[in-house]
């Protein structure tokens, strides 16, 4: 080996060894991001048959294809599931008893999907029929996601919740916490910078439009944690009611917080405190001056 590299090769192990946060050696076998990815966009599939594929599905071969597919999903999520038991055991758990239940929960979880997609058509002029909201709005995708992520967190399983999450926040900008309770119709529209935490509860028919975050106090820097590696903290997210609208870019901060029903929080707000059910809270900005081009005495220089 070239000395030059040789050296190289040296200096990447004596900062594995001193940097070993970052590197996993020795370890469980964790679940595969790529395998992750793969499942999760083969499970929004079975969610959605005809809308991911390549080609048409005919009523002829749905049987046999969705079987074939729920066998090969099968197999593969009890071979991540159980990388995930390996890497942090869940006592009476067992891989293919949760595999197994988990795909039975997604027959029910197509009916409150569609409300989602019914809210999206109903709450956009925009939107001109249900099929461009399935696959154009990034927030059908997201939630779907999530909603199925949010089962295996409630199984207690490791890794595979939080991976399938943030491969939708890669693809959509969206940024929902597998640990989020989140009621029927929920709507998020245009989507990009919207942030989720993991103890936020959201009702039903609930709007959220971009840069919208539901989020927490920023906690110490040692902050006590369970024996899972989770926060010690109880609920540190917002409470949001049924029927809330909550404009861009709003922020709602703190597991006290409660969004009474049927409220409007307005674009820019920032609130870290209850407010009651029919509220409408806006921020009230300094006035916004127009001048004419070629008139301006602005100093626009940074």
């Amino acid at each position: 080996m070239d000395k030059s590299l040789s050296r190289l090769v040296d200096q990447f192990l004596d900062s594995y060894a001193q940097c070993g946060g970052i590197n996993h050696i020795d370890g469980a076998n964790l679940p595969s991001k790529a395998a992750i990815a793969q499942l999760t966009l083969d499970l929004l599939e079975l969610l959605f048959p005809g809308f991911h594929a390549g080609e048409p599905i005919s009523n002829q071969v749905l049987p046999t294809l969705t079987l074939t597919n729920v066998e090969d999903v099968l197999d593969r999520l009890i071979r991540e599931i159980r990388k995930s038991l390996e890497y942090r055991p869940v006592a009476g758990k067992e891989a293919e008893a949760v595999a197994h239940q988990f795909l039975c929960k997604l027959v029910d979880l197509r009916c409150i999907l569609q409300t989602d997609v019914e809210a999206a058509y109903e709450g956009d002029p925009a939107a001109i029929s249900t099929d461009e909201v399935m696959v154009a709005y990034p927030g059908i995708e997201a939630i779907a996601v999530q909603r199925m992520a949010h089962l295996l967190y409630q199984e207690g399983i490791a890794l595979i919740p939080r991976m399938m999450t943030e491969w939708a926040h890669s693809r959509t900008g969206i940024d929902i916490h597998p640990g989020a309770t989140i009621g029927t119709h929920f709507f998020i529209d245009h989507g990009t910078g919207v942030v989720v935490g993991e103890t936020t509860t959201i009702g039903d028919h609930v709007r959220i439009y971009q840069g919208v975050g539901l989020v927490a106090r920023s906690l110490a820097a040692h902050t006590a944690r369970d024996t899972t590696g989770a926060a010690i903290g109880g609920k540190r997210h917002p409470t949001i009611g049924n029927h809330v609208t909550i404009y861009a870019g709003a922020t709602i901060i703190g597991g006290d917080t409660l969004i009474g029903d049927r409220s409007i929080i307005g674009g820019n707000v920032w609130l870290a405190h209850s407010v009651a059910p029919d509220s409408i809270v806006v921020f009230e900005s300094q006035d916004i001056r127009i001048q004419q081009r070629g008139r301006s005495t602005l100093d626009w220089q940074i």
